[in-house]
């Protein structure tokens, strides 16, 4: 689980075999003293992949700079370069998405907007103008249409 930014917008593609696959990075920060009082910061930047209508869903409306909130498992992939050296690369395999810019925001305050998307189809808000954008990604999921999206 982790919160962040993201450092550019989605990147989407389709397998070979139809499925649509998106890419993106989120930006977390650590703040913390050091032994002599000062304050340091460190950034860590976590790639995120996402899976079929999770991922259609992000390249419309994730773009860089906005503050989500990622579930999901860590996965590493392995492969040999054209140069013949064996790489690695270690992702956050997304199933589980919340929005927490407001609608129209892009970047900046990190309120809640006002909607909801999970494998069961809408959800009810939690508390009036406080609903939150939940998506969650499965093969059992219930189509989501852009038209029922509240904002």
């Amino acid at each position: 689980m982790i919160i962040g930014n993201i450092t550019r917008d989605p990147e989407v593609r389709n397998t070979p075999g139809g499925q649509m696959v998106a890419t993106f990075s989120i930006a977390t920060n650590q703040v913390w003293n050091d032994q002599s009082g000062q304050k340091q910061e460190r950034v860590e930047y976590h790639n995120i992949v996402v899976w079929r209508r999770l991922a259609e869903i992000c390249s419309q409306y994730l773009r860089k700079g906005s503050k989500v909130y990622v579930e999901g498992r860590l996965q590493t992939r392995e492969w040999s370069g054209q140069d013949g050296v064996k790489r690695y690369r270690t992702e956050i395999i997304g199933e589980n998405l919340i929005m927490l810019d407001r609608a129209g925001n892009s970047g900046g305050n990190s309120q809640p907007i006002n909607n909801g998307f999970s494998a069961g189809g809408y959800e009810q808000p939690t508390a009036p103008n406080e609903p939150i954008i939940n998506i969650a990604s499965g093969a059992d999921e219930e189509e989501i249409k852009v038209e029922n999206i509240p904002f």
